[in-house]
């Protein structure tokens, strides 16, 4: 990719070429990709400098942008990554000069910012070359994470959706620059860098924002496993599985965002279960089983006013749920069980059994598949199981190591687990509950 970037560039021809507009555009790449925005997504951001790219397409064309795109390589960033850096400038670079090939072809180097009308006459061929140009880009950034095997196939198709509309949006702003160029010249540049920068400082607070909310979340996921020494990362796992089976069965980002969330809080409502219930070593009365089943409405209870959480709640509520309606809290059968609880059943049970507990082994995932493929229809849905053993193939689990307790007299252990579905509850003066 690099040798065809420099190809391209050796070969072409720089007569037309204004270079006083491209030393101000270049400048302004790189004033704008040494600052990218960081998005809530991993290794995901978007930088400034499309608005500069786009620019140079309709200004310079698609050697200038070429050329314009190629500045990556002295960027600001990724000082101490020599490689990343020549790779950014080829991607820009082809990213550039195909933007430009195709508002040539589409007849936008007919139009000139000088006349009137220009923009309504223009914004066809400009959002073509905006759309290629974004689309080079993160196909060329999914290739190479793809080769490198730094990321899945559904996760990149994922975070590139995401990542393409802030391309596309901070693209836009280059037809701006150029439509003001003509009456303002250079100063076209100085006058959008300021908002860009709002727009990066923005995304900026909604990052902030986000990593609040997940702090927030460990807290209280880390509240609930001082409960049982046992449970430590549970939430964490099922949170991770429940993602594995959304996004096999196809579930919107934003779901599967959500599911997330629903995950790691799943078991939040066991803050509301006394301590001696859950450390008790024998049949349960029928007192402390009432308990136990209460807590899903518990901690809906604790995270209702968490606004994010959204369809989440419905996962948190009743992920107790059985398909034969024999679960708990309010007894849903079959399709009345939000999809949400569905799914996190099937992760949580999973990741119970290939858990250590205080009065068992971990089973291998062997034995936790054909406990699962043995209650399918009865406990679990069966479509979310075979979902869930389709995402194992690809990514296998990595169940929790031993547990070594610390050497001390308050280590706090379970003595029954609700969430493993081969060694139901005892309660005293009854069969066991499951």
């Amino acid at each position: 990719m690099v040798t065809l970037a420099a190809g391209l560039i050796a070969t072409s021809s720089f007569a037309e070429i204004d270079w006083g507009t491209l030393a101000v555009l270049a400048l302004l790449f790189l004033v704008c990709d040494s600052a990218p925005a960081r998005l809530n997504l991993a290794r995901a951001r978007v930088s400034l400098s499309f608005a500069a790219s786009l620019a140079s397409v309709v200004l310079l064309g698609p050697v200038g942008a070429a050329l314009v795109g190629f500045c990556a390589v002295i960027t600001g960033q990724r000082i101490f990554a020599p490689v990343k850096r020549v790779f950014n400038g080829a991607q820009f670079a082809l990213s550039g000069f195909t933007a430009g090939t195709v508002f040539q072809l589409l007849g936008g180097d007919r139009f000139h910012p000088e006349q009137i009308r220009w923009v309504e006459n223009v914004i066809g061929p400009f959002l073509g070359a905006l759309v290629t140009f974004v689309l080079v880009n993160l196909t060329l950034t999914a290739g190479v994470l793809l080769l490198s095997r730094q990321a899945a196939p559904r996760e990149l198709l994922h975070e590139s959706g995401q990542l393409a509309v802030g391309c596309l949006g901070y693209g836009m702003v280059g037809l701006l620059i150029a439509g003001l160029w003509p009456r303002i010249g250079p100063f076209a540049a100085v006058l959008v860098l300021l908002p860009l920068l709002i727009a990066r400082w923005a995304m900026d607070q909604a990052y902030v924002q986000q990593q609040a909310h997940a702090a927030t979340l460990a807290a209280l996921c880390q509240a609930v496993e001082t409960k049982d020494f046992y449970t430590r990362g549970h939430s964490e796992r099922v949170s991770r599985g429940s993602v594995m089976i959304a996004q096999e069965i196809g579930m919107r980002p934003d779901r599967v965002e959500a599911i997330r969330y629903a995950g790691m809080l799943h078991d939040v409502g066991k803050l509301g279960v006394p301590t001696k219930v859950l450390q008790k070593n024998g049949p349960m009365t029928e007192e402390e089983f009432a308990a136990i089943q209460l807590h899903p409405m518990r901690g809906l209870e604790i995270v209702r006013e968490i606004g994010f959480l959204d369809e989440a709640l419905a996962g948190i509520m009743h992920h107790h749920e059985k398909m034969n309606g024999r679960g708990y809290p309010m007894g849903l059968a079959g399709d009345e069980i939000p999809e949400f609880a569905r799914v996190i059943a099937v992760a949580d049970a999973f990741d119970s059994m290939t858990s250590t507990r205080s009065y068992r082994a971990a089973r291998s995932v062997d034995e936790a598949v054909a406990e699962l493929r043995r209650c399918m229809g009865d406990h679990f849905d069966p479509v979310i199981v075979e979902a869930f053993l389709r995402a194992l193939e690809r990514t296998p689990w990595e169940p929790p190591g031993p547990v070594v307790l610390p050497d001390d007299d308050v280590v706090e252990t379970t003595q029954q687990d609700h969430d493993d579905p081969s060694t139901p509850l005892r309660v005293a003066g009854d069969e066991v509950r499951r």
